[in-house]
């Protein structure tokens, strides 16, 4: 067996990558959007929202590995990861449409009705995430081509959660040309345009992704009372759980998206209020300033991650996992000072147009995500294979489960953060609505914006730094890793480990 040997054509590389695109588009409208949606429209009460998006994101994670470990189980003969991704695909479409829909319930009812579709998205959104990411550990045995293919798929699917944000830009800032004046139509348009469009993407990977690697399903007998279980083997891969602990410290780096809509609403306006002006003439140029602000904080985000993604490949060439990590990290700490900076003069001034000097210490600051979307995925490619090379076992969807559980504990403790500082500030969106007036954002305390705004800016930052620490620690590079690459293609040939 040839541990360099290339096993991807184009086509499969580039099709696997535009399905993780749709699988972006449908996860960033309900990653970012839905506390929004939840406390604008549905006008839900903030400890609920809370306690639901916290819990229901914090159970979604745990089941990652649950899933994983069925997953693992059984190879059947349409593949061992594809069919999860193919009955999953309609289920989690339709919920994605159904969670931003507004019936008009009273406050009870959309309680009940948010907490219903909310969990039964993150049920299906789980059968299908595990195996999807698990894909490319079966496509290819060969690590770089491996990294290749996780860098560009990443990139991909970072472009995909992008759009829900480029189309609320666009119908927040047009709103009143366009005669939108609710919120909750606004959404209604995004989420129908994202669920029929991520649905026809997303299937794409059911019919083009060839899984090369065929590990036989394990024949049944008697275990052996000294082995160890499938999650002892994972929690003692001290490389994976250092990447799964670099993970965690860096949940931060969510907020850039959880948050960027809410910093939108309430801690900067970019709009003109003159004398004279109508209740309608504020409330589109409200709208218009946080369409504006919104798309430029995660513009900017988008700015740093793809570029960033984009020349990967080059550093992949070039460093190793761990440099590219701990320097990325450390610049995205310093960004993030010089963007607190500026943005709390700006608030404490009153003077709109300093928002945009933080544009470039954003896309700075946003430089680590995309390092850590991609190579966080190539890292846990690396540690299943030091696993399999260390005890002969491969637990490809246990380990994958492992990154898609940092993401999403990560992604609840961001949306968990966005309620705790709404409560920690004083501010209830309830109240800005109060007898239909429109409340400015400059009607805000300054410690209340900064509070906020704080959610885009040094949290982030804080985070990126203190994630680099367990990267130190991490060892699967250079000669270590040919070596494991090497004596891995032989195992793997005399146990009857299939390449096709």
């Amino acid at each position: 067996m040839d541990e360099n040997k290339k096993y991807l054509g184009k086509k499969e590389i580039w099709l696997y990558s535009v399905a993780a695109l749709g699988q972006g588009m449908m996860y960033a409208i309900m990653s970012g959007y839905i506390t929004d949606f939840y406390l604008q429209v549905l006008q839900l009460p903030l400890v609920f929202v809370l306690i639901l998006t916290f819990v229901s994101r914090f159970w979604d994670a745990v089941n990652d590995p649950i899933v994983g470990s069925i997953v693992d189980r059984h190879t059947t003969r349409w593949g061992k990861f594809k069919p999860y991704v193919a009955f999953s695909a309609i289920p989690i479409s339709v919920l994605t449409f159904l969670m931003f829909y507004d019936w008009g319930l009273s406050q009870t009812q959309a309680m009940i009705y948010a907490a219903v579709t909310y969990v039964l998205w993150d049920m299906a959104y789980t059968v299908g995430d595990v195996p999807f990411w698990s894909l490319p550990n079966v496509m290819t045995p060969n690590p770089d081509e491996r990294g290749q293919l996780f860098s560009l798929s990443r990139t991909i699917n970072s472009i995909g959660s992008a759009i829900p944000t480029v189309l609320f830009g666009i119908l927040f800032v047009f709103a009143g040309k366009l005669g939108i004046k609710s919120d909750g139509t606004k959404y209604a348009i995004i989420v129908t345009f994202v669920s029929v469009v991520g649905l026809s993407l997303y299937m794409i990977s059911c019919f083009v992704v060839k899984e090369r690697v065929i590990i036989p399903n394990a024949p049944k007998e008697k275990k052996d009372p000294n082995e160890p279980s499938v999650l002892k083997r994972l929690l003692q891969c001290r490389p994976l759980m250092l990447v799964v602990t670099m993970g965690i410290l860096a949940s931060g780096r969510y907020l850039m998206g959880a948050a960027s809509v809410h910093v939108a609403r309430y801690a900067f306006f970019v709009g003109k209020i003159t004398e004279g002006m109508m209740a309608d003439q504020i409330s589109a140029e409200v709208s218009k300033s946080i369409g504006t602000v919104n798309t430029i904080l995660t513009g900017c985000s988008a700015v740093g991650m793809f570029g960033t993604m984009l020349v990967l490949p080059i550093l992949y060439k070039k460093y190793d996992y761990k440099k590219i990590v701990v320097i990325a990290c450390f610049a995205g700490f310093l960004a993030s000072i010089l963007t607190t900076v500026f943005g709390a003069i700006s608030i404490a001034k009153d003077i709109g147009w300093m928002f945009f000097i933080c544009i470039p210490f954003l896309v700075i600051q946003c430089v680590p995500l995309g390092v850590l979307n991609v190579t966080s995925y190539a890292m846990v490619g690396d540690c299943l294979d030091y696993l399999e090379w260390k005890t002969g076992y491969r637990d490809n969807a246990l380990g994958s489960a492992c990154q898609t559980f940092v993401n999403k504990l990560s992604n609840a403790l961001a949306t968990g953060f966005v309620i705790i500082m709404y409560i920690i500030i004083g501010l209830d969106p309830t109240d800005t609505m109060a007898n239909g007036a429109v409340k400015l954002v400059t009607d805000l305390s300054h410690i209340q914006r900064v509070g906020m705004f704080s959610l885009v800016s040094i949290v982030p930052g804080l985070s990126m730094l203190v994630c680099a620490i367990p990267v130190f620690f991490y060892d699967i590079s250079g000669e270590k890793k040919k070596r494991i690459t090497a004596e891995l293609a032989q195992m793997r040939q005399a146990k009857g480990i299939t390449i096709e």
